[in-house]
């Protein structure tokens, strides 16, 4: 008795790639994700195959592991459900040769699957196209390395000549839409981009900053993509939706800020592994001045010297403390450390603290030289500080520091322009009644500065409210540090950040209450 043969099952497997859709002549491999499917399937008809399923990766290159329909086909093969692979071309499957040996002349024909490919005649059961199928994944290697070796090239050069090439904009920037390659500072978040580093800079911890944030509402960088409908990957956890320590870290040492275009701090390991890594800094791609700025150059530089000291928050707040990082030892050099006792806080040498031999030590309470500060600041005032002199500095500096100042030049101008188009529209009216003007162009021309007006006036409107909503993020006022540095009642961290720059503190003389007390004025 005979038995019944069933017609072979074959899995169809089809890839289209981005590279694919550029291409314009229709012998190659630019035909639609259908067309493949139609090709395959008449094949497999006439063959008289059965077909088990389709299975289909789109925008996925020939080098890529992770394609979800490929590695799906590779573990049903596995299963042996079904006897046969077809695709269009061996590069359809892969462009690897290692996974051409691997697959092809390795574990299909371990788990009794045959691989054919129509356009260039791979076949598995015919054992003397084994050399063809061999050459073909080594052009297509070739053909992955050159590719690589182009892009990179080509990447490296418009990194070089200041061409911005990220997928996204930098939080506080956006991509210009007229000029390929070019930033543009976004209002909205490069006012929270200036707030950040300003109340770093007047003494906040970085963890009293995300707390601020995020009482407030204000989406992180992440989010804040998202809600402006770009298509950024979602977050993986509800933490990575707030402001964190480690995202205000990483913005405010980001030399973009300041103008300065940085790329290629990651590169990838090769063209084969589509993981990245760090680059050393030497290999940074720098360029200044590509785009305009949105933290002043002072501001930068206080916010990297307080970087540099690395002043960690005292307190529970998150702030550091009245004097981080501003008393020293004026025998051994180093920065006290705070400590408290029955509810007191106090300064103390560290190398005291360890070895008196090695330094005679210092000690004060924070109560003791606030007080000796606030004294000396008073003296200072009324010696040497004009305050006609002093307002107009920080008057300038407000002016420098203020991010909605570009805002606000950009509603003058709107105004200006609308007020200007209306101006026109009456000396039409003029040179109507005066002859100068026939009918159909005084309506002809008056259309045109209505909708002129109407333009500008719009847009000013819309400037307005933008400009409402920054100023209601914007950091304290510098007036604030001015009425307090010009008649201090008591010290605080912006104070002595702003007005001192060390202070040294000696062992208490003998037998007395006296400390020798040294301050180093920033100025």
């Amino acid at each position: 008795m005979s038995r019944e043969v069933r017609p072979p099952r074959v899995g169809i497997y089809c890839r289209l790639s981005e590279e694919d859709r550029t291409k314009q002549s229709a012998e190659d491999d630019s035909e639609s994700i259908q067309n493949q499917k139609t090709m395959l399937l008449d094949y497999a008809a006439a063959q008289g195959w059965t077909v088990f399923d389709l299975y289909t990766d789109d925008d996925y290159a020939g080098s890529d592991r992770t394609r979800p329909a490929f590695n799906r086909l590779l573990k049903d093969a596995e299963q042996r459900k079904f006897d046969v692979i077809l695709c269009k071309t061996q590069s359809r499957f892969t462009r690897e040769l290692e996974l051409v040996e691997t697959y092809i002349h390795g574990l299909f024909p371990l788990w009794g699957i045959r691989f054919v490919s129509i356009v260039d005649h791979a076949d598995t059961d015919n054992r003397g196209n084994k050399k063809a199928r061999q050459i073909n994944g080594l052009v297509n290697e070739w053909y992955l390395e050159d590719m690589s070796e182009n892009i990179r090239s080509v990447l490296n050069s418009k990194r070089e000549n200041g061409l911005h090439i990220g997928a996204f904009a930098l939080y506080g920037y956006r991509k210009d839409p007229d000029r390929r390659g070019h930033l543009l500072v976004d209002p909205e978040a490069a006012a929270v981009v200036h707030e950040i580093f300003s109340l770093y800079a007047a003494g906040y911890g970085k963890t009293a900053i995300a707390r601020r944030l995020n009482d407030r509402g204000v989406p992180n960088p992440s989010s804040y993509k998202r809600l402006h409908g770009l298509r950024y990957r979602p977050p993986a956890s509800k933490s990575s939706a707030i402001w964190t320590v480690a995202t205000i870290s990483k913005l405010l040492e980001n030399e973009m800020y300041i103008g300065t275009l940085v790329q290629g701090r990651y590169g990838s390991v090769s063209y084969k592994v589509r993981q990245n890594r760090a680059r050393p800094r030497a290999q940074w791609y720098r360029v200044p001045h590509m785009h305009e700025p949105i933290i002043p150059h002072d501001l930068w530089a206080q916010v990297q010297e307080r970087r540099a000291a690395c002043a960690r928050p005292e307190t529970a707040s998150g702030l550091p403390g009245l004097f981080a990082q501003k008393t020293r030892c004026a025998s051994c050099g180093r920065i006290l450390r705070t400590t408290k006792t029955q509810g007191r806080t106090y300064l103390k040498c560290p190398t005291h603290a360890l070895s008196a031999a090695d330094c005679p030590g210092a000690f004060i309470s924070v109560e003791q030289l606030s007080k000796a500060v606030l004294q000396a600041l008073i003296q200072l005032n009324e010696q040497y500080f004009d305050a006609a002199q002093f307002d107009a500095l920080i008057q300038a500096q407000l002016r420098r520091s203020d991010p909605t100042q570009a805002l606000r030049q950009e509603l003058s101008a709107l105004e200006a322009r609308a007020t200007a188009a209306g101006a026109c529209i009456r000396s039409l009216y003029r040179d109507k009644a005066s002859g100068l003007l026939t009918d159909a162009d005084f309506l002809a021309l008056s259309r045109d500065f209505a909708s002129e007006r109407e333009k500008h006036t719009s847009a000013a409107a819309d400037c307005r409210a933008r400009l409402e909503a920054m100023q209601n993020q914007l950091p304290p006022d510098l007036r604030a540090i001015q009425a307090a540095c010009m008649h201090p009642s008591h010290l605080t961290r912006s104070i002595v950040s702003q007005m001192i720059d060390l202070i040294t503190i000696s062992k208490r003389v003998p037998g007395t209450h006296t400390i020798e007390i040294c301050i180093y004025w920033r100025f």
